[in-house]
């Protein structure tokens, strides 16, 4: 399963990729990863890359499925 949300083109692009097992004889999602790419103004990488580090606090998905499926989270990000 895979899907790409491109709210803000040409700033902002995730793309998710979700792995599908059946652990107990059932199918349900069990990991999903997220990549991000950004393109942001010049000296606010930084900035940036901490809230990534921690934007999944906020997230009302991610705190819901929080301990039934596994979030891995990868970003790029290019200054302008």
């Amino acid at each position: 399963m895979r899907a790409a949300y491109q709210p803000y083109p040409n700033k902002l692009k995730a793309v998710a990729k979700g792995t599908i097992e059946a652990p107990e004889g059932v199918l349900k999602i069990t990991k999903i990863d997220v990549h991000f790419e950004l393109s942001i103004p010049a000296g606010k990488k930084d900035p940036a890359e901490r809230a990534l580090k921690v934007f999944d606090k906020g997230c009302p998905v991610a705190q819901t499925l929080n301990g039934c499926i596994d979030f891995h989270y990868t970003w790029d990000i290019t200054e302008e």
